[in-house]
């Protein structure tokens, strides 16, 4: 094969993939526009040792977890570091629960409370500007989403915070766990209150083989003596 076919085989090839990368990303930003908000954009600003870069859930994998059935209309879902809101937004939209998101950053806090002044699921969501280390999880909570939001150490006071919570209420609870860490998967696996449930397969979503593009599932369950 001559050098002048190669090159413009490699050519095609990028102009391919471009053209791959920019249908992507018109398809998050139509979920935006059909949810009436703005969440697209990866924002590492803010981030530091504790608390990681602004990245929403890509809609592809939301749209797989809508579809597992393990949240539905009487799931009050608590997304840690929800940022601008899309989970919440798009998982009441889809699936009729409701949705507590909880964000420390004030920038990301305001731009979801823009959000929500004109998203179309606006009435199932609450948005709180708090602490995840010190928020005191509401008893009606029954499900918990988590993008790797913060560090293992705050993690671990999180998980404190939920065996509060279904201490004083003994309750079952669903947590969900999108492209776990290995740091995180240890983790998570030490917590005794914790069995893992199940596995929703993301890789086919995105280019490449990556282990991590999934999401975890675990249930927590205490039961009243």
């Amino acid at each position: 094969m001559s050098k002048k076919i190669c090159s413009n085989l490699r050519k095609h090839l990028k102009m391919l993939l471009v053209q791959k990368d920019i249908i992507t990303i018109s398809k998050e930003r139509l979920w935006d526009i059909r949810l009436k908000i703005k969440t697209c954009g990866r924002d590492a600003s803010r981030s530091d040792n504790d608390r990681f870069p602004y990245e929403p859930t890509p809609y592809s994998v939301l749209m797989r977890l809508a579809d597992s059935g393990y949240i539905t209309k009487r799931s009050v879902l608590l997304d840690y570091g929800c940022g601008k809101g899309r989970v919440g937004f798009f998982l009441s939209h889809m699936t009729g629960c409701a949705c507590i998101g909880i964000e420390v950053d004030e920038g990301f806090y305001r731009a979801a409370k823009r959000n929500k002044e004109k998203a179309i699921s606006k009435s199932r969501i609450k948005l709180v500007r708090k602490n995840a280390k010190g928020y005191e999880i509401p008893s009606k909570v029954n499900a918990i989403y988590f993008f790797n939001p913060f560090s293992v150490e705050i993690l671990e006071n999180v998980m404190e915070r939920v065996r509060e919570s279904t201490f004083k209420v003994p309750r079952r609870i669903l947590l969900f766990f999108y492209y776990p860490s290995d740091e995180y998967v240890s983790y998570l696996m030490t917590v005794k209150e914790m069995t893992f449930l199940d596995e929703i397969d993301c890789s086919d979503l995105f280019e490449g083989e990556n282990r991590r593009e999934r999401i975890l599932i675990f249930e927590w369950e205490l039961y009243e003596i």
